[in-house]
């Protein structure tokens, strides 16, 4: 299959990979175009030649994740996975994100309890965001300590070197927005984008207040101002189906 790459989730523990992403994106291979996500990813097993980043064009062989009932789940072969080109500018990527856009996050909730599984992926055009609310991450559970935990204990014969242990972000948000639907209540829902645990990365020798404050800047006063047509890549849990996380976000100037 051939996708275009538009999320990378935050890393997150996992006891049998120790650290996994959640890649999706747009597969272009097909008529029509649709998403899928390709999962279990570990980026820092990757080798150099297989790392790919968002709005690149991939290829690789994928099969379906028999195990997750959503239809757009595969589990990717990653030692089949070559990048063949990056598309930089918004208005080449909206080419393809455009047809993709849900009526709103409303009808999609609708469908997950009236249908399941139905479209657990999909972008969504707020009609307002309203807020961001970060707060402070508090550290793994103890159920994902442990799994870190047994994880960096593993030998691995074909690593250099012991394995690290993920560590958590600082802070964590959430989206609050209405969506396009004329009844909508509101939606507040988790930011799980790669981009807000890098942004807190490369703040490591920052104070809490001036990482929260660029956190908002980025997150919020850039991605979602007035400027923007912003669009959110919204999608679902395999264990709660009706949980919605936002995975990343499209905007291009208005």
């Amino acid at each position: 299959m051939r996708v275009l790459i538009t999320v990378k989730a935050a890393p997150n523990p996992s006891g049998t990979y120790g650290e996994t992403v959640c890649v999706a994106g747009i597969r272009i291979d097909v008529e029509p175009t649709r998403w899928i996500r390709l999962y279990p990813i570990n980026f820092r097993d990757l080798e150099s030649d297989n790392t790919f980043r968002k709005y690149d064009i991939v290829s690789l062989r994928a099969r379906p994740a028999h195990a997750d009932p959503r239809p757009e789940s595969y589990r990717p072969n990653i030692s089949t996975v070559r990048t063949e080109a990056n598309i930089p500018k918004w208005e080449r990527r909206k080419v393809f994100v455009v047809d993709h856009v849900q009526a709103s996050m409303c009808d999609l909730l609708a469908n997950v309890r009236e249908h399941p599984p139905a479209r657990s992926l999909a972008a969504i055009r707020p009609r307002v965001v309203k807020d961001i609310d970060i707060r402070t991450h508090g550290g793994w559970n103890a159920d994902e300590q442990a799994k870190i935990d047994r994880y960096v204990a593993q030998e691995d014969l074909f690593r250099k070197g012991p394995r690290t242990p993920l560590e958590a972000p600082r802070f964590k948000g959430w989206y609050e927005y209405l969506c396009q639907s004329t009844t909508c209540k509101g939606h507040r829902q988790g930011i799980y984008d790669w981009e807000w645990v890098a942004l807190q990365r490369n703040l490591r020798g920052r104070g809490d207040a001036e990482t929260k404050e660029q956190l908002r800047h980025r997150f919020f006063e850039q991605m979602c101002g007035p400027d923007r047509d912003t669009i959110f890549y919204v999608g679902n849990q395999a264990k709660h189906q009706q949980t919605f996380m936002i995975l990343g976000a499209f905007y291009p100037k208005r």
